[in-house]
């Protein structure tokens, strides 16, 4: 919670910036929230900066898939920098989540894979882990796919429950810090 406050304090000029760039970009609200299953099933709504046109959860898929046509002008910079991520930061203030731990994912497909999630959601999810490292482009895996949505059931949600499940069976202050250190490297400095 200290270094979530210290982080919206820092990252507030940040917050303004990009507010600006969405509201000049597209209507509709500045924030993005979704219902995702937190700890111990819990539901709670998760912030995003949009980059999406208003509603777009009505108009497609849960998941987003590279070139989708949902997605608006500043969206596209915000999603590639992962600055979509930042108001995150209230949900941890909140105590909905963590800096480190299994990505929140969405009632459907938590309902399809309930017993590992029973393992996975004995902790906060959190901002970062390592498949968002690992899947750092996802919607561009996603968009090579026929079908998007049944790959991301059939391959890539299970390759990032075993991954979320081994974190919570193995969790550590250190490795914890090594997830951050290597989530802030990847943004700053993309591998790829």
């Amino acid at each position: 919670m200290v270094i979530s406050i210290a982080a919206l304090f820092v990252l507030s000029p940040v917050f303004i910036f990009i507010a600006i760039f969405i509201k000049i970009n597209s209507s509709g609200s500045v924030f993005f929230r979704q219902t995702r299953i937190g700890k111990n099933f819990t539901p709670f709504r998760i912030y995003k900066f949009r980059t999406m046109i208003p509603h777009a959860e009505n108009k497609g898929l849960l998941i987003t898939v590279g070139g989708d046509s949902r997605r608006t002008n500043i969206g596209r910079i915000l999603r590639k920098t992962k600055l979509d991520e930042l108001p995150q930061l209230i949900n941890v203030l909140k105590g909905d989540m963590s800096l480190v731990g299994p990505r929140p994912e969405v009632e459907k497909y938590v309902s399809q894979f309930r017993e590992d999630y029973r393992i996975i959601l004995k902790v906060r999810p959190g901002m970062t882990d390592e498949s968002s490292i690992i899947f750092r482009d996802e919607e561009e895996l996603l968009r090579k796919q026929a079908d998007p949505e049944g790959y991301y059931e059939r391959h890539l949600l299970p390759r990032k429950i075993d991954i979320a499940k081994a974190y919570s069976k193995n969790i550590s202050i250190e490795k914890d810090l090594k997830l951050i250190l290597k989530t802030l490297s990847e943004i700053l400095l993309p591998s790829s």
